[in-house]
């Protein structure tokens, strides 16, 4: 099991990635992806029972849907850093003809991919089947999906959230990227989502709330929480309060870096904020 500084080293070190991806190409979202690093890495270092070997079929280990695919920085370098495929095809990210589609897709064949996602609503779909599927091969492993706030504003999800509920899915985690932002804006200004707590209550499922969503200790106790009341008729909804941008100033609590590249001297002031610890690509 990692130590705390390994996992808080890695983050930074993810952080330099998710920059470095996007500045190449300049193109992709670095956002919502510094917004989850801290999840994503405390979720493949530490809290998900993962095989060393990628196998399509996963069976006999947990699952990670990614639903707001437009992350994908993060969730290559994630990907990569744990062992899925070499860390230097992150310098592939967006580029023509390679596995590092600016939205995670299954034809290219990389390993960790699951599904195709980007066209938002639909992974908590996918992540209910998968998870009936190892319920019906009688595997009491776990599946997570990770969700954006925003995306709850697609209408698929209400359906797939009554439908988990209503068939006894509890050995689904689906985590809410809580940062109450999106492209175009606040979601409070585009289309408020009201009380999301109160909302998958409603629907029957139990709710956790990490209130330091940027915090790998905070993390981990609280989706210790999350595995603990799985097996118990409901899915669990984790909230994760994080902050857009987090890590770079300049990024943070705000939408302007949703899918916006950084220039050069961007880049220098962001990296030079999240000094080099595990080695770059």
């Amino acid at each position: 099991m990692p130590d705390k500084k390994y996992l808080n080293d890695l983050v930074v070190q993810v952080r330099r990635d998710i920059l470095r991806q996007v500045h190449k190409v300049n193109s992709g979202h670095p956002g919502g992806s510094l917004g989850c690093t801290e999840f994503l890495v405390a979720l493949y270092q530490e809290i998900m029972d993962r095989n060393d070997s990628f196998k399509m079929d996963g069976k006999d280990e947990d699952l990670f849907f990614l639903s707001n695919g437009h992350i994908s920085p993060v969730f290559y370098s994630v990907l990569a850093r744990s062992g899925y495929f070499p860390v230097n095809e992150l310098n592939t990210f967006r580029l023509l003809n390679t596995r590092l589609q600016g939205h995670p897709t299954t034809h290219e064949g990389l390993p960790g991919i699951r599904i195709a996602s980007g066209s938002l609503g639909q992974g908590i779909s996918a992540s209910i089947g998968a998870a009936q599927t190892k319920k019906l091969n009688g595997d009491s492993h776990l599946i997570y999906t990770l969700c954006g706030d925003g995306e709850l504003q697609e209408g698929q999800n209400w359906e797939a959230i009554m439908y988990a509920a209503g068939n006894n899915i509890d050995n689904l985690i689906v985590t809410i990227d809580y940062n109450k932002q999106q492209i175009d804006g606040a979601t409070d200004a585009v289309l408020p989502l009201g009380n999301v707590r109160a909302k998958f209550e409603a629907f029957d499922w139990e709710v956790i709330d990490i209130e330091k969503g940027n915090d790998i200790d905070a993390i981990l106790s609280g989706m210790k929480t999350a595995k603990e009341k799985t097996g118990n008729g409901k899915p669990i909804c984790v909230l994760l309060h994080s902050v857009m941008g987090n890590g770079v100033d300049f990024m943070m609590h705000t939408n302007a870096w949703h899918g916006k590249a950084p220039n050069d001297e961007q880049l220098e002031n962001a990296l030079a904020q999240n000094p080099e610890t595990l080695g770059d690509y």
